[in-house]
């Protein structure tokens, strides 16, 4: 097994190597797939259509936004947390998906990478649905962590053997501080979910907005410090502000 890194749009890339198939460890935004495709045929030297397996750890545009698109050029599977209906569904959902777009362009911008297109369906139909403790499908050296809190079907990705865990948005590191991510749905999953990768002792954890680390208890206390007690989204950071102006223009 070995794990390549590549600088996504604005997220890390994981690509897992095998002799014979390719895992790749998130579904990037769109506009990596021709970053992946030429990794994967010129550094690699390999056909495209040996990406086997791709696992959407939720339905960000830098986790899932590749997805739909790799499965149509390569006929790879994908698969996701089991959870029943669909991240982005209902009224709410598409204005979120838009707004889940428009954050990841905003992103971008702060980053100095240039404004690619992120469009791409709210709507995922996986291969595999998988439970928590569940081994990849045919690949019996991960394993699939549920780290619910983030969104209500976040995954973790834990490789057995070297006892690595990718724990995709679960922990962002901004200029070398670890944070939580925005939004935060569900904070008691997100604490609990921070307690059960803690408790697996890994070598690293690999991050998809900071690469892989080495984190102390003392940073685990941090992230408990720092993570909130009432949901922090989209639409209650829009009505806090609202609220501001409305008192500011009494």
């Amino acid at each position: 097994m070995k794990l390549h890194q590549l600088d996504g749009h604005i997220q890390s890339i994981l690509l897992v190597e095998y002799p014979d198939k390719l895992l790749l460890l998130d579904g990037c935004c769109r506009c990596d797939i021709a970053l992946l495709k030429d990794f994967i045929a010129n550094t690699l030297q390999r056909p495209f259509n040996d990406l086997t397996l791709v696992v959407v750890t939720h339905m960000h545009p830098d986790h899932a936004g590749a997805a739909n698109k790799l499965r149509k050029l390569t006929g790879c599977k994908i698969a996701t947390a089991n959870v029943s209906g669909q991240w982005y569904s209902g009224l709410d959902g598409r204005l979120m998906h838009l707004t889940d777009m428009l954050l990841a362009r905003w992103v971008a911008k702060r980053m100095n990478k240039p404004s690619n297109s992120l469009w791409y369906p709210r709507k995922l139909i996986a291969d595999y649905k998988l439970d928590d403790g569940e081994i990849l499908p045919g690949f019996d050296d991960w394993k699939a962590l549920a780290t619910q809190g983030h969104t209500d079907r976040d995954l973790s990705l834990h490789h057995l053997p070297s006892n690595r865990v990718y724990v995709a948005d679960l922990i962002v590191k901004v200029k070398n501080n670890y944070i939580p991510p925005f939004p935060i749905f569900y904070p008691n999953r997100y604490r609990a979910s921070l307690d059960k990768i803690f408790a697996l002792k890994a070598e690293s954890l690999i991050l998809a907005h900071g690469g892989e680390v080495k984190l102390s208890e003392e940073d685990h206390q941090h992230l408990i410090t720092l993570a909130p007690k009432v949901p922090v989204t989209h639409w209650r950071s829009v009505k806090i502000k609202f609220k501001k102006v409305i008192t500011l223009s009494r």
